[in-house]
């Protein structure tokens, strides 16, 4: 089995979103540990509702790229709209941050509330330097 720390966000209906998210994923993965979720202000585009964040730590016998494919999967499954503003609104944002112990996504170094959210879920990840 691997064990990956997903960061999770969302501002649109973003407790209805998350919950459902939390839903059908622990119906189809093994969620192991949930941080807490806090509301943060948007980066990159600031004229839209906050986010609330958080993350799941995971169990799957997925590879990670069947993983990310499964996750994206699940986006489009609860309404996520991609457009060509990357930073806009959406429903849910699902994004692998640790992969078996080893931090793959910067937003680990770059976003705080990223950080604290892993931090909780897994204490024990050491930082390792930016990719």
């Amino acid at each position: 089995m691997n064990i990956a720390v997903v960061s999770v966000g969302s501002n649109i209906d973003a407790e209805r979103s998350v919950a459902r998210a939390k839903e059908l994923l622990s119906a189809e993965q093994k969620i192991l540990a949930q941080s807490a979720f806090v509301k943060t202000s948007p980066i990159g585009f600031s004229d839209q509702a906050d986010f609330l964040n958080g993350a799941f730590l995971v169990s799957t016998g997925l590879s990670i790229d069947k993983f990310k494919d499964y996750l994206r999967d699940l986006e489009d499954r609860l309404g996520r709209v991609r457009t060509e503003n990357k930073f806009g609104p959406r429903t849910i944002d699902l994004d692998i941050v640790v992969w078996n112990g080893k931090i793959v996504n910067d937003d680990f170094y770059e976003r705080d509330f990223v950080k604290k959210a892993v931090m909780e879920v897994l204490p024990e990840i050491k930082e390792q330097g930016p990719n």
